[in-house]
């Protein structure tokens, strides 16, 4: 009987300790981009202790210039980050399996921007910028589907090739570039911006996504980092001041060049893209008809070696 009740003892200590070091584990975060407001559920749940209530420890690092996110997620440098659904299936397609833990966007915030108040639609081989890093996927299956033939010039962060008159059109995202326009005093109208959710195009964009081994080996550690992160993002959506102070604090941390009103007109549309068009309501998952249309539009317009599915991206 003794020897049975120190086994039963040496079981639960062992357990107790496997429990610990789990909570112990810290996960390194790597947002997509520089410090903003785009990131600020993660900022707050960091700074109001949801991520220590949940026994994560979680460190958030941006991304540099030599070292883009999706490249500190490869080398091991971090266990999260986050994707734009249709950047998730190309890396999915390139052969490195990807597990969307928190969706975060329910709405696309793509638009083109057109110069001289022009409808990008009638611009057939215009030169429009497009972002060097990515994101501009479904506006090249627009282009390629619509027979516009765009000349694409990247850029990599800002808006002066287009403010300068060197180019026809930008791609801009609704929560950032697009009012970096309209502080620069460029005139948006229905005629000259294209909404590409209002076009055939509302695939979701921004959430949060780990490598498939990681998560397999973690998944509790997983899943209490997203409940966090969405808890962040919740209280975000209550307390926008409060947030805003927040991201204001990471923004001076990183020496990031930017202003109070940007960042809050940012968080005021990342906050609305939340908000499913159809439920209204934050649902924070990936809708597997998004999924479907993002993965449909870019194997016809051969960006995609085939067909990436829900079951693929999803931890269910």
């Amino acid at each position: 009987m003794r020897q049975k009740k120190l086994l039963m003892i040496a079981a639960f200590l062992i357990a107790g300790s496997s429990m610990l070091r789990a909570q112990e584990e810290t996960i390194v975060f790597t947002p997509q981009w520089t410090a903003q407001a785009q990131f600020a559920g993660y900022y707050v749940a960091e700074s109001k202790g949801f991520y220590r209530e949940a026994g994560v420890n979680v460190r958030i690092e941006h991304p540099s210039s030599t070292q883009p996110a999706m490249t500190r997620l490869r080398n091991n440098q971090c266990q999260a980050t986050t994707l734009q659904l249709c950047q998730a299936m190309e890396i999915v397609d390139g052969g490195i399996p990807l597990v969307n833990i928190l969706q975060t966007s329910m709405n696309n915030a793509m638009v083109i921007v057109s110069a001289r108040g022009k409808d990008p639609l009638t611009q057939k081989g215009a030169r429009v910028g497009i972002w060097s890093v990515g994101f501009g996927q479904l506006a090249i299956c627009m282009s390629i589907q619509d027979h516009l033939d765009y000349e694409w010039v990247r850029f990599a962060q800002n808006t002066n090739l287009f403010v300068a008159g060197a180019l026809d059109a930008t791609l801009a995202m609704s929560y950032n570039e697009y009012y970096q326009l309209v502080q620069a005093g460029i005139q948006m109208t229905e005629k000259n911006v294209y909404r590409f959710c209002d076009h055939g195009y509302n695939v979701q964009e921004d959430g949060v996504y780990m490598s498939r081994d990681y998560y397999e080996s973690h998944k509790d550690l997983a899943k209490r980092f997203a409940q966090a992160s969405r808890k962040g993002w919740e209280w975000a959506a209550e307390h926008p001041e409060e947030a805003l102070e927040i991201v204001m604090e990471y923004v001076d941390r990183e020496h990031i060049a930017t202003n109070i009103v940007l960042q809050r007109l940012m968080l005021q549309e990342v906050l609305r893209l939340q908000v499913d068009r159809e439920s209204g309501e934050r649902e924070f998952r990936m809708r597997p008809d998004m999924v479907q249309l993002a993965s449909h539009l870019m194997v016809e317009n051969h960006m995609l070696g085939r067909e990436i599915t829900y079951k693929e991206l999803s931890y269910e």
